[in-house]
């Protein structure tokens, strides 16, 4: 934080003035704060807006995006900055004394916004999320794939250590060649589309699918996953580089069918990188896959150490049995993503749980086979979770995993001017921006964007843990406008897609291209207020909506 302290130009002034600047992940905060004049005080026959406020002249580089008053002389704006970026005005103000009263004041300011070094608290949030990704959804399943690989190759400590590097490279290379065409030629919106298609097109998810399913039967034992003869034996002569394209495939395999988890932190860096900060993204990238490949690097080398035991024991066949099983019932996510996309209606919630309970009682069954009773039992006592799923309970610890408990669809409502969409939790919306606007101001209401998609595994799990704590769903329901931008919804309006349509508004409007993304707005569209993203604090989330209800409250 830097700051400065600068006394009014203007002869015989009234109050002296100061601001600081502060960077927030995207947003950065100009602080004004003023002190009176022993004896002087703002103009209380006025507005508060008309007593003080603060005019901005140019905002290069840089979008205002809102206001916030914490108290009576001090004033914050708030700005999704680039770099470098520059922001002129001045402070206009009215002031009185005891019975007297003088003509409006101001004082000019032209202040420079450095961004050019490296957040570490940004990097230090990359390291975590990099950590915190082998819990996800779409990265766990490939835990098994790794033991199972590593437990077949005799591929030692340093094809171990490999496969943590072309993880690492595979993140940060691509995305260092993004940035830098990027910066050259500006192409955020090719960039935005790529990640978009891998994410949620039903060809890269069905491919996805058919791999986890591929891998699932191998560990049945239905066959074993080789490389064609001709590798083989190339690699028996070449061993370090024959051996490592299998290596590289596995850490390809990794990258691509975690990005929809990995999608928000990669969309935060991408989004940098078109504000003009050029080094932060590379870093950070760097951060983040050094962190998510070293889980996945201990791993492969912990197979390598078992090899060196004496006897394996017959546990291993059935290991790799249950992860067969874990895998048929994770790589489901993959063709729930692309139903729920297209809207093709052939997995359902309902349908969705009756193929896991299945599965996972054939698992159960297995281990009690094997007298595994403890395990077994464990097993049985998940299957009973998952049929009060069926009964309809929200299942909030597997809700990244699972399609959401009410399919969104578009209704008929719209034709009355009604909302026409049915989301989560009973909640109703809009599906555009322009439909919000127009309900908010005949219910005098601020409105609550919710920049989503059907495919995204956090999006699910903030309206399973977050939005269904009674005081925040009471909110949302009573004192706002709910606006839903899919951003990955495959239907066609003309010759662009819904999903399309809504990532341009998100990126140009709001300058967010990740999921999830929460904005407030007031009745007539602007926002007030700095969006938030995917954060599980609940009192967090209340305080932010809070903060919109008053914020709209005082500009009404």
């Amino acid at each position: 934080m830097s700051g400065i302290f600068v006394s009014a130009q203007i002869p015989e002034t009234t109050a002296s003035w100061s601001y600081e600047t502060e960077t927030r992940q995207d947003t950065t905060i100009i602080r004004f704060t003023g002190k009176m004049v022993e004896g002087w005080h703002l103009n209380s026959a006025v507005s508060a807006e008309d007593a003080l406020h603060i005019r901005i002249d140019k905002a290069e580089n840089c979008t205002e995006v809102g206001q916030k008053r914490p108290s009576e002389l001090v004033i914050e704006k708030y700005f999704i900055a680039g770099n470098p970026s520059s922001v002129s005005g001045a402070v206009e103000w009215m002031a009185c004394t005891e019975g007297a009263c003088v003509p409006p004041e101001e004082w000019a300011f032209d202040i420079s916004i450095s961004r050019s070094g490296v957040s570490w608290s940004l990097v230090l949030e990359a390291i975590l999320w990099g950590l915190l990704m082998l819990l996800t959804p779409c990265v766990f399943p490939m835990v098994p794939m790794t033991v199972s690989f590593f437990m077949r190759e005799t591929s030692g400590k340093f094809k171990a250590i490999m496969y943590g590097l072309f993880i690492v490279l595979l993140y940060t290379v691509p995305i260092s060649v993004i940035v830098i065409m990027t910066r050259l030629i500006g192409g955020e919106v090719v960039t935005a589309d790529i990640f978009n298609w891998l994410a949620t097109h039903w060809l890269p998810n069905l491919v996805f699918f058919a791999v986890f399913m591929v891998f699932a039967a191998s560990f049945f034992g239905a066959f074993e996953i080789t490389l064609p003869s001709s590798l083989v034996n190339k690699s028996d002569r070449n061993a370090d580089k024959g051996g490592l394209i299998g290596v590289f495939f596995i850490a390809l395999t990794l990258v691509l069918v975690s990005f929809s988890c990995t999608g928000p932190i990669v969309g935060t860096v991408l989004i940098k990188s078109t504000q003009g900060d050029f080094w932060t993204p590379m870093i950070t990238m760097l951060a983040f896959s050094t962190a998510f490949a070293l889980p996945f690097t201990v791993l492969a080398l912990f197979p390598g150490l078992l090899k060196k035991l004496p006897k394996s024991g017959s546990w291993l066949n059935g290991v790799k049995v249950c992860l067969g099983y874990i895998e048929v019932a994770l790589g489901l996510k993959f063709l729930s993503v692309a139903d729920q996309t297209y809207h093709w209606g052939i997995l359902p919630r309902e349908v969705y749980l009756g193929i896991w309970i299945i599965v996972f009682f054939m698992m159960a069954r297995f281990l009690l086979k094997e007298k595994k009773y403890v395990l077994s039992a464990i097993v049985f006592a998940f299957e009973i979770y998952l049929f009060a799923g069926l009964a309809g309970a929200p299942l909030k610890a597997i809700s990244g995993y699972l399609p959401p408990m009410k399919t969104v669809t578009v209704n008929q409502a719209s034709a009355s001017g009604g909302p026409d969409l049915d989301l989560a939790l009973g909640l109703r919306g809009y599906s555009s921006i322009e439909a919000g606007i127009e309900a908010a101001r005949k219910e005098n209401k601020p409105i609550f964007v919710d920049i989503t998609g059907h495919g995204c595994v956090n999006c699910r799990e903030m309206e399973a843990r977050v939005w269904s704590d009674s005081t925040v769903l009471k909110k949302l329901r009573e004192d706002y406008i709910i606006v839903a931008l899919y951003l990955d919804d495959k239907t066609k309006v003309g010759s662009q897609d819904i999903g399309r349509i809504n990532s341009e508004i998100a990126r140009k409007r709001f300058g967010v291209n990740s999921q999830p993304n929460y904005i407030l707005l007031s009745s007539d569209g602007q926002q007030k207020i700095p969006a938030r993203g995917y954060n599980l604090s609940i009192p967090g989330f209340i305080d932010f909506l809070d903060e919109g209800i008053t914020t709209y409250q005082k500009q009404d």
